[in-house]
């Protein structure tokens, strides 16, 4: 009867020790899994989309076309110069971009950022080329945007050779709603 009851002590007690390891981790460890603003600053993507329409931030995004250029050329057929390394590829993304009730419209243009990313978690801000054919950015004065009426602007980025086999895609975000889209061809 002895050894039943202190083998009964032991369980309760072991099973005790294991409740309160368990119950100290999670309160050490729940800041850190639940703190969705720095899960976003780390990069993490709510949502895969392909190609698109998805509205985030009140702008709706359409992935048209990503393609890959060793040159670009303006509207006169003239080569662009980006001071391109030696080594990288042109990838151009055209997307269609349509600003929603809730965008301010300021002097016809808005803020549109989208960054090109490939499978190793690697991104790549826009470049801005003059004279491109399309829009580079959302609030060109010679191409202005109006309210929920779509529009084409054109992406441009310099990447390494190497990574252009990688590439999976552009990223569309929203901050104030943790909000980051990876939208593929």
């Amino acid at each position: 009867m002895r050894i039943a009851s202190k083998a009964s002590r032991v369980a309760v007690q072991v099973g005790l020790l294991v409740a309160l390891v368990a119950a100290g981790t999670f309160v050490m460890l729940r800041p850190y899994l639940s703190d969705d603003e720095r899960i976003f600053d780390e990069g993490r993507i709510n949502k895969v989309i392909s190609q698109g329409p998805v509205t985030v931030g009140h702008v709706e995004w359409k992935l048209d076309s990503l393609k890959a250029y060793t040159a670009i050329l303006d509207k006169d057929g003239e080569k662009i110069s980006m001071g391109e390394p030696a080594g990288s590829i042109i990838i151009v993304a055209t997307m269609t971009v349509t600003p929603r009730p809730g965008v301010f419209l300021k002097d016809r243009g808005f803020t549109c950022d989208a960054l090109l990313r490939d499978d190793r978690g690697n991104t790549w801000d826009t470049e801005q080329p003059f004279d491109y054919p399309l829009p580079t950015y959302c609030g060109d004065d010679d191409h202005p945007f109006t309210m929920d009426k779509p529009a084409q602007v054109a992406k441009v980025y310099l990447v390494p050779k190497s990574a252009v086999p990688h590439l999976t895609g552009v990223t569309v975000e929203q901050l104030d709603e943790r909000m980051r889209v990876l939208i593929t061809p």
